[in-house]
């Protein structure tokens, strides 16, 4: 089936022909951002041997994206009138970073709005004429408005093409998930609820243990009742049905997946760095703030597989296809979604529209903040903004990013915990990262060191590697505006120093090893 993308190149390639152009552009209008970006870019008149039209690399089309206004497409999206621009470069409209980059020299500019339903969504751009006196004429733009119009069509029954395709996967997705799941018991819901809504004094050692508790010895439904005891302790039920939190707490637990590491006790631990930050921070995040960062982080590996994004990138997961950036992330977040929306599983019930609104948006916020791909942007952006002592909690943006990294730390935290469940806790993780590896190697691929069981023996380095890369980078600059979470970071630091003289005494045994085999 012809790809929507070759279908436009041919378009585009017969209205060259038409007005005898030497290369053309698509630019796309992205309303989120209020930019345009080239859907294609630089598509030469010639065609190469194989019968394509080639264009420019996807790295510079990546980097063909600027704000409506500025530039000559940026005028035409903004105006939504047509441009014939004898000389570029003796029109200040026109932006010449496009020609740097490329080494091409852009002469004269056919440019045209592409509207469906009134509105702008793109523009066509011709570049040079190539006969004549080598300037587009009236001609020209009224045979390129035919095209303009052709190509309005191809590109909006893409727009339904990719809807149809994205609920194709979605379906999929639902009934792998459905496959997998089983709705929680009501024996043990109703276990729990004769239980009583939990009290402080047969939960201390959660209470009391800020930042160094550790789960250990428990099975999945007491960390249930912990994780529900954490909730009422922060937010107290007065706003919430505790017969519906039960359901909730322990139908993401249901949805947990039995992998090595990401599962239900990692959430549960994640959640409980949380519950540490909220409580050793009082009154410096709103309430609503708290609801989404607690909930944000139980929930923020719901039906992990035990694969990383590229991963499922790589194998074309369904999930991939739906989600092609922080595919994962977006993936849990929908499946909170999912069992929010199940019969009496939804704890936001009592919000008005405003509040549950925001916990929404602020839930997945935090959620896919915990893609470390999205760490090293926060952390730029983060460590700017303290660089020039301009970060303030009244700013809803630097609130956001605070929450971001208080979401990465806590989903980090086992690089925090006393020696002995750092590093038990480090096993279970490269335990998962050889499962992949395992996978991979079957797939007749060559995994990175980090998933690679042959490389094991070198854990104590790659460890120092990601405390020293990762972990300490985002406690040492989230300190810097939130002094409350510097015990993670004195306890990151303390694991790192025991890291160390593993790492040393490994450069001891490989010298020795080597000594012995030279």
């Amino acid at each position: 089936m012809i790809s929507m993308d070759t279908l436009i190149v041919q378009i585009m390639n017969q209205a060259q022909k038409l007005v005898d152009a030497d290369r053309a552009s698509l630019f796309l209008v992205d309303t989120k951002t209020n930019q345009l970006y080239a859907r294609i870019f630089d598509v030469s008149i010639e065609q190469t041997e194989d019968g394509e039209f080639s264009q420019a690399t996807k790295e510079i089309r990546d980097k063909a994206r600027f704000p409506i206004g500025k530039g000559i497409a940026g005028h035409v999206a903004q105006t939504g009138e047509t441009l014939n621009v004898a000389d570029a470069y003796k029109d200040d409209r026109f932006n010449p970073a496009i020609d740097e980059e490329t080494g091409y020299t852009t002469k004269s500019i056919l440019c045209m709005p592409i509207c469906i339903r009134g509105s702008v969504i793109g523009v066509l751009q011709m570049i040079n004429k190539k006969s004549g006196e080598e300037t587009f004429t009236t001609e020209d733009e009224e045979s390129f408005k035919t095209f303009a119009v052709y190509c309005g069509l191809a590109l909006h029954h893409a727009k339904l093409y990719d809807k149809i395709r994205r609920s194709e996967q979605k379906y999929k997705v639902a009934l792998e998930v459905l496959s997998y799941h089983n709705a929680a018991a009501m024996d043990e819901i109703e276990e729990v609820i004769n239980e009583g809504i939990p009290k402080i004094e047969d939960h201390e050692d959660i209470s009391t243990q800020i930042f160094t508790y550790y789960a250990t010895g428990l099975d999945d439904m007491a960390k249930v009742r912990k994780a529900l005891f954490m909730f009422v302790d922060l937010f107290g039920v007065e706003r919430f049905e505790y017969e519906t939190l039960v359901r909730f707490f322990i139908t993401v637990k249901k949805n947990y997946r039995a992998v090595a590491y990401h599962n239900w006790a990692h959430g549960f631990h994640v959640a409980n760095s949380i519950y540490s930050i909220l409580k050793a921070s009082p009154g410096i995040f709103r309430p609503l703030e708290c609801l989404a960062m607690f909930i944000g982080a139980l929930c923020h590996d719901l039906d992990h597989r035990g694969f990383n994004n590229k991963f499922m990138i790589d194998i074309g997961s369904p999930l991939a296809a739906i989600y092609s950036t922080s595919t994962m992330e977006h993936h849990h977040f929908n499946m909170t979604i999912n069992i929010l929306q199940q019969e009496h599983h939804n704890i936001f019930a009592r919000l008005n529209p405003e509040e549950y609104k925001q916990v929404l948006g602020n839930m997945k916020h935090c959620i896919l903040a915990t893609d470390l791909a999205l760490f090293f942007p926060n952390k730029a952006r983060l460590t700017n903004i303290v660089k020039e002592d301009s970060f303030s909690w009244d700013v809803p943006d630097h609130r956001l990013l605070a929450q971001a990294l208080c979401l990465t730390g806590s989903d980090l935290n086992s690089s925090t915990k006393p020696w002995e469940i750092q590093f038990r806790t480090s096993k279970i993780v490269y335990a998962e990262f050889h499962e992949q590896g395992d996978v991979e190697k079957q797939l007749g691929w060559k995994p990175i060191p980090l998933f690679d069981r042959d490389n094991y023996a070198e854990v104590a380095s790659m460890q120092v590697g990601f405390i020293m890369g990762i972990c300490l980078p985002c406690y040492d600059l989230i300190t810097k505006c939130l002094p409350s979470m510097t015990p993670m970071m004195e306890g990151c630091k303390r694991n790192l120093e025991n890291w160390k003289e593993l790492k040393a005494e490994r450069e001891k045994e490989k010298e020795k090893e080597k000594e012995k085999s030279s």
